[in-house]
């Protein structure tokens, strides 16, 4: 199991830094971004002396391992645009994204667990159908078509909710349904397929032979089995949530988050903000992945000898 573990950290060392890496040359690839910042009416002067000043004026090769070693100093520099620390500034923008994040999971595991465990005990009747129709529609629509009806409906026409900002509990309403409609569609079928998996086999009957009454033989021997298959798509969905629901849902409801300061940090070409962004984000999804195949791994000995 120890050569397991380190096999998998080895992997999401390399993985990182495979990302840092296309993050950091990606980014230059629009040009020097102090042009972009100052604009026009500053003379040759002060724009070399800001571009000093930013740590721009080495080659590339330079400013990468800057980067690079900035990664294990913790100095990762000064906004362009707010002249801030990029740390001190990510670190207001940390709160709100966990809250958003917490706010999804939880309607995500309460509403998809119940229905994935319904869908598959009533699997031949119209409930098990129309759980599974639903949640096919849900798993095809996009969050950010979801987002854009739930403004259209609830904040343009109708006036019940907020849209921008995260002042109260009304503002959660809409970004929580936006973010976690794929993952309940998703988090459902799973849940089905792996109730299903584990309904036929001979403790669950063994279960029922004794007397049991049935909601324990589902919940207690049925999901406890269920769960390790759930835990991998479990693991995906919040890191799913992490890399692409926050970006996209945070942007559209103007959420002071971090996928929101990603994505005004790549239209306003600050780097060093998109960059520690990007980096936070990575790190975050590759942990969670380990740690998933981790104890996935440790619950079934044969996925880990699979993997090598």
């Amino acid at each position: 199991m120890l050569s397991y573990v380190l096999r998998t950290l080895f992997k999401m060392a390399i993985t990182l830094f495979i990302i840092i890496t296309l993050v950091f040359f990606a980014t230059r690839l629009s040009g020097n971004p102090i042009d972009f910042v100052i604009g026009e009416g500053i003379t040759q002067e002060d724009r070399q002396l800001l571009i000093a000043y930013y740590g721009l004026d080495g080659s590339v090769a330079t400013q990468y391992w800057k980067f690079i070693a900035s990664i294990f100093t913790g100095e990762f520099g000064l906004s362009f645009l707010e002249r801030r620390p990029v740390a001190e500034i990510a670190a207001e923008r940390i709160w709100p994204s966990l809250k958003l994040l917490f706010s999804t999971a939880v309607f995500t595991f309460a509403l998809s667990i119940p229905l994935g465990i319904a869908a598959a005990v009533y699997r031949t009747r119209f409930v098990g159908s129309a759980i599974m129709a639903i949640a096919f529609m849900g798993y095809a629509v996009p969050p950010f078509v979801i987002a854009t009806l739930l403004v259209l409906i609830f904040a343009y026409t109708l006036n019940w909710l907020p849209v921008v900002g995260d002042g109260t509990a009304l503002h959660f309403i809409m970004p929580t349904l936006a973010m976690s409609g794929m993952f309940v569609a998703a988090l459902t079928r799973f849940t089905r397929n792996a109730m299903l998996d584990v309904l036929g086999q001979d403790y669950m009957r063994t279960a029922r032979a004794k007397g049991l009454p049935e909601r324990t033989v589902i919940l207690k021997h049925g999901l406890r089995n269920a769960s390790i298959t759930i835990l991998s798509v479990v693991g995906l969905q919040i890191a799913g949530w992490i890399a692409a629901g926050s970006v996209v849902i945070e942007s559209i409801f103007s959420w002071p988050g971090i996928g929101d300061l990603l994505v005004r940090s790549a239209i306003m070409r600050d780097y060093p903000v998109l960059q520690f962004g990007v980096l936070m984000v990575a790190v975050a999804v590759i942990c969670i992945n380990a740690a998933v195949d981790i104890a996935y791994a440790y619950a079934d000995p044969r996925i880990r000898l699979a993997k090598g």
